[in-house]
């Protein structure tokens, strides 16, 4: 009954979305009006977010049961969003309820399972991993369409599209898909693996591959601390997110506050966790630098309650930390652009194996004949890449196939906890 009255309230009052390119000087504003439900902030940061459209500053009001937010979005050259495709698209797609809007061939993230395999892996983290699973997959006959590979905590997930190579459809035989996961999860577990190897199907129907990495990431409990490295430049103390979880008694609020290096999807990747986690963000605000990322919340249980004990209050800090640590490192971004085989994702990570090369973030897609592949790299240590191996590498390659994107992996140093103040404070008090 209550179900029914929720979406007579939503018929009667339909979203509004107005995008303005007139009123800032610097990006599109777009507002989204609409009745409030629990999931409704991701569902507006997905669309953008699939659209690689990066929000620089956003304002979220959700309070009374209605749904206010203002999003300032550019895209990928910093420029103002002016495709008239485009902005048709974002009007539709969050003014229909019920996601019947075709997705633009320029979006990620949404697959139909229908037409491949997808698999979800996680295990033990190391150098060669991602080789040793193509090599696995492409032995098995499976050609991979589309892949997303995290690195985290000494912890590896991803999410693989495969289909048959033979008639390029999905795999369903449930003797060879049990044949492929035995295969896969003996490569995963590794050595002295304290946590259990995974690997199962993705649910039927559309899978966002982002969020379930997040969702995988976060049931194999990546969050928890592990001993690091020494001498390693990924895990500069300066470099981390800065988390601070604290309340606001006047109104009944847990207060959230970060800093970080900003990045693109930063944003999707906090509300993905704290909609994954069971809360709701009733006010927030977003502001990025040039650098620097900062976000505030004011966020309850969706119980109604805030965080009462400070074993909740932990677990929320790493975990919004391990959120924007899944996919922050960059390291050397190699991006491959060739024509696609079957075995050409195996022999191109067994080259970077051979090269003493860890891969911790990788993108791979094929479209119309295509592979456009895209890698975050170190050496086996977590430092980066001396030139030489690179030079080697695209030699081997080809250099017309191969193409390196130096990063700078220095970000901005935290401010000190006592430097924070509550954008919202002088709101909550008038």
């Amino acid at each position: 009954m209550d179900d029914e009255f929720a979406k007579l309230i939503r018929r009667v009052n339909p979203p509004r979305v107005v995008i303005d390119n007139n009123s800032c000087e610097d990006a599109t504003v777009i507002q989204v009006d609409c009745v409030n439900k629990h999931g409704i902030l991701l569902e507006v940061v997905q669309v953008l977010t699939d659209l690689n459209l990066v929000i620089t500053k956003a304002y979220i009001s959700s309070d009374g049961g209605w749904f206010m937010d203002v999003f300032n979005v550019i895209d990928l050259e910093g420029k103002k969003i002016r495709d008239e495709e485009v902005i048709n698209y974002i009007q539709k797609r969050l003014e229909n309820d019920d996601g019947s809007v075709t997705s633009l061939s320029g979006s990620v993230g949404l697959v139909p399972s229908e037409e491949s395999t997808s698999i979800e892996l996680t295990g033990t983290d190391r150098p060669g991993l991602l080789s040793e699973v193509c090599a696995v997959l492409s032995d098995l006959h499976c050609n991979v369409v589309n892949a997303e590979i995290w690195t985290h905590n000494d912890r590896a997930a991803a999410v693989v599209r495969v289909t048959d190579d033979t008639t390029g459809c999905a795999i369903e035989d449930r003797k060879r898909l049990a044949i492929i996961k035995e295969m896969l999860c003996n490569v995963l577990k590794g050595n002295n693996d304290l946590k259990t190897a995974k690997m199962s199907l993705s649910p039927p129907g559309i899978t966002h591959r982002e969020r379930r990495l997040h969702q995988i990431m976060f049931a194999d409990r990546d969050y928890d601390k592990v001993e690091r490295h020494k001498g390693t430049s990924v895990d500069i103390k300066s470099s981390r997110p800065h988390v601070i979880v604290s309340d606001c008694a006047e109104r009944d609020y847990t207060v959230i506050t970060m800093r970080s290096k900003d990045r693109p999807k930063l944003l999707f990747d906090i509300v993905c966790t704290l909609t994954d986690m069971q809360y709701v963000v009733f006010h927030g605000v977003v502001h990025t630098g040039r650098m620097e990322a900062y976000q505030e919340y004011y966020i309850r249980h969706v119980d109604g309650v805030p965080i009462s004990s400070e074993a909740e209050r932990e677990r929320v800090m790493q975990c919004l930390e391990a959120a924007i640590e899944r996919r922050a490192y960059e390291g050397l971004e190699l991006e491959l652009c060739t024509e696609d085989r079957l075995g050409l994702l195996s022999d191109i990570t067994r080259i970077f194996r051979e090269n003493s090369l860890c891969i911790r973030r990788a993108e791979i897609s094929t479209k119309g004949g295509k592979a456009r592949d895209t890698f975050y790299v170190t050496d086996v240590t977590g430092n980066p890449v001396d030139p030489k191996i690179v030079d080697s590498i695209r030699r081997q390659i080809g250099q017309g196939i191969l193409h390196v994107k130096w990063n700078s992996s220095s970000s901005a140093e935290p401010q000190n906890e006592n430097t924070f103040s509550y954008l919202f404070g002088s709101f909550f008090k008038a």
